[in-house]
């Protein structure tokens, strides 16, 4: 199954597997990691785990909300001043420390440069989209990792790739097998369907000698 491109159908495959499992989508939800992640506030990621929507913004909206975020996290977790975290900015990215300073405040607008820059600088996953997608677009793509751990690998469409996985004495390699595997293009699991096919098909002449 393709990965959803949108959030509610992300949510919504959230719930089908924590009922599989007894529990709750809100069992399986770290709010504040995903408020982290996603540059959000943790009211806003709440609002939209529970089917709501935020105010419309313009997306130098969201770089300046998202940069001031970022900065005040980096800050509490650090313990730097403004000042030095500017600073450092400055020499690193080549940028006046006036500018950085006003840039991280969520006062002015970065430019495409420099958002690229701090991308880097602060190590931000997903590069410049996570500063400028929207917040529901944001969620959905944190959800996701969560999503294709919780749900099975897609299976072959030959149907081969369970039994040959399956074989007895083999639980480990199976589970190692279809964890590594679970994100692979179809192409590629037609490829290590035909190569375990191969394999059981050697061992069955073995047998038979």
């Amino acid at each position: 199954m393709e990965p959803p491109t949108h959030l509610p159908e992300t949510l919504r495959r959230l719930d089908a597997l924590s009922a599989e499992r007894g529990s709750s989508r809100r069992e399986l939800l770290d709010v504040p990691g995903l408020a982290r992640r996603t540059l959000l506030s943790e009211q806003a990621v709440r609002t939209l785990l529970n089917g709501g929507t935020l105010p419309a913004d313009s997306v130098n909206e969201r770089v300046r909300a998202r940069i001031r975020a970022l900065t005040d996290a980096r800050l509490a977790q650090t313990g730097e001043r403004m000042s030095d975290l500017a600073g450092t900015i400055s020499r690193r990215l080549g940028v006046s420390a006036y500018w950085a300073r006003q840039v991280c405040a969520g006062d002015k607008m970065p430019s495409v440069e420099l958002l690229h820059g701090l991308v880097g600088f602060f190590q931000v996953e997903g590069g410049e989209a996570a500063f400028t997608a929207e917040a529901s677009e944001a969620l959905n793509r944190a959800l996701l990792p969560l999503l294709a751990e919780l749900e099975p690998p897609p299976e072959s469409t030959t149907g081969a790739v369970p039994t040959a996985v399956g074989a007895p004495g083999h639980d480990d390699v199976r589970g190692i097998a279809l964890r590594q595997a679970r994100d692979l293009p179809p192409e590629r699991w037609a490829v290590l369907n035909a190569t375990l096919n191969a394999l059981l098909e050697l061992d069955n002449q073995e047998e038979d000698r």
